[in-house]
């Protein structure tokens, strides 16, 4: 039917000292289990996924930049479109990037490779 399975994550909900939704590592899909997004265990009910990052305007990580990371099923996007990334800057100088996709699992990605270039580009 019309159900799909995400990887269900935060870095906020992260134990101390630990990168389980893959702010700055590899995301290991081994030690995640995509959720149903129409059961009791999704957070939030979807028909697609979401991965939604945050980072510091900083320039480099080994600077002190933060970065977090939220891995979830989604029912909305801000622009109407899927299997895209859309990105940009808040006005207090923080880099987001929302992507989403319809297919299981597909918010398990660690990096995005367009991404990348973008933020070079910045």
């Amino acid at each position: 039917g019309l159900s799909i399975e995400c990887y269900q994550c935060s870095t906020d909900e992260d134990p101390k000292d630990k990168d389980l939704c893959g702010a700055y590592r590899y995301f290991d899909t081994d030690l995640h289990i995509p959720i149903d997004c129409y059961q009791d265990e999704s957070v939030t009910p979807g028909l697609f996924c979401v991965k939604i990052t945050h980072q510091s305007p900083r320039m480099f990580i080994w600077d002190g930049r933060w970065r977090t990371v939220i891995r979830r099923c989604a029912s909305v996007t801000d622009k109407g479109v899927l299997n895209v990334c859309n990105w940009g800057v808040d006005d207090n100088g923080v880099y987001w990037e929302e992507c989403y996709c319809t297919s299981d699992g597909c918010n398990g990605s660690s990096s995005i490779v367009g991404s990348a270039i973008l933020i070079l580009i910045a």
